[in-house]
């Protein structure tokens, strides 16, 4: 299994109303949220471990997560309040205004992480989780634990005016990468972390030194790069869509490599530190394949494996 960790809320997506100015609409969302829920609608087993309210808007987290197969024996439950992003669209791309303060997701605590099943063979985390204290720390203590056992993918999906701490957030980062078997970053947020002014291929060579095997590089509409620890550069163009928001489509690429990747039998620390060239571009096809359907879709709606 495949086990999501990080979080899990409620985007509000503006819609018109019949009075005529935009009200907001609550859909189940996340960066990894999104993920487990598209790995789930591929066939691949899933789990998600997040901190999930009682209220409304953590029954409706719930039931979506159960609706498309993936497994909440691990989810964290809590009278505190559901995050809630709420959305602004500009020409299909998304903006965000977060009420995070004192969440069932935010406020995890190391301790509050669980012993994992066997069964859970990869992790994947990502997302505002990764920058939000104290959950942060307690996925960064869950990764200390694990990283040794099991394959780690790690998208970090950084949104600059979320970190509170950029020193903090930079030191905890950089320390999750190194443990990561898999990371996949934009070139925003590649710029982002090395900010000095050197091409972005110097920076890929800069952040797989630190530790990964693998490390996809994405470039919106440019497609995605994949660069081999051990040699070898792979690139896959974006699916032409038609594009109705890009939200969720990076958490969906993502699940659609993890998804090809364990049907290859190649989601192992073993695998991924001598994964061959083919084999890593035949992923990211299938990523890009599979985010090509969503941005077609209103609001993170990821596809099931029948509609590829």
């Amino acid at each position: 299994m495949i086990l999501c960790s990080g979080e899990a809320l409620i985007d509000m997506i503006p819609a018109p109303t019949a009075d005529g100015p935009d009200g907001f609409v609550p859909h189940p969302g996340g960066a990894v949220f999104n993920t487990a829920i598209a790995l789930g609608r591929l066939g691949v087993r899933a789990g998600m471990l997040t901190g999930l309210s009682t209220d409304m808007f953590g029954r409706q987290l719930a039931e979506s997560l159960k609706a498309s197969h993936v497994d909440t024996s691990l989810v964290i439950q809590s009278g505190r309040p559901t995050t809630l992003a709420f959305v602004r669209l500009v020409d299909g791309h998304a903006t965000y205004c977060f009420f995070d303060e004192n969440s069932a997701g935010r406020m995890l605590m190391p301790g509050d992480m669980p012993k994992l099943p066997q069964e859970v063979s990869a992790l994947f985390f990502g997302g505002i989780s990764l920058a939000s204290e104290p959950c942060a720390d307690a996925y960064a203590a869950l990764l200390d634990r694990e990283a040794t056992d099991r394959a780690v993918m790690i998208d970090p999906n950084i949104r600059p005016r979320f970190i509170k701490d950029i020193a903090r957030y930079r030191a905890r980062l950089d320390r999750m990468v190194a443990q990561a078997d898999l990371v996949k970053v934009s070139d925003e947020d590649l710029n982002w972390l090395l900010p000095d002014p050197l091409s972005l291929s110097e920076k890929v060579s800069i952040l797989l030194e630190r530790g990964p095997s693998v490390l996809i590089l994405t470039r919106g509409g440019e497609g995605a790069t994949g660069y081999l620890a051990n040699g070898g550069e792979v690139h896959v163009p974006a699916v032409r869509a038609r594009i109705s928001d890009t939200v969720g489509a990076g958490d969906t690429f993502n699940a659609g490599v993890l998804a090809k990747l364990s049907e290859l039998g190649r989601l192992t620390k073993p695998e991924l530190a001598a994964l061959p060239p083919d084999v890593l571009q035949q992923a990211m096809a299938h990523g890009a394949k599979v985010a090509a359907v969503t941005v077609s879709r209103s609001g993170a709606n990821p596809p099931w494996a029948g509609e590829l």
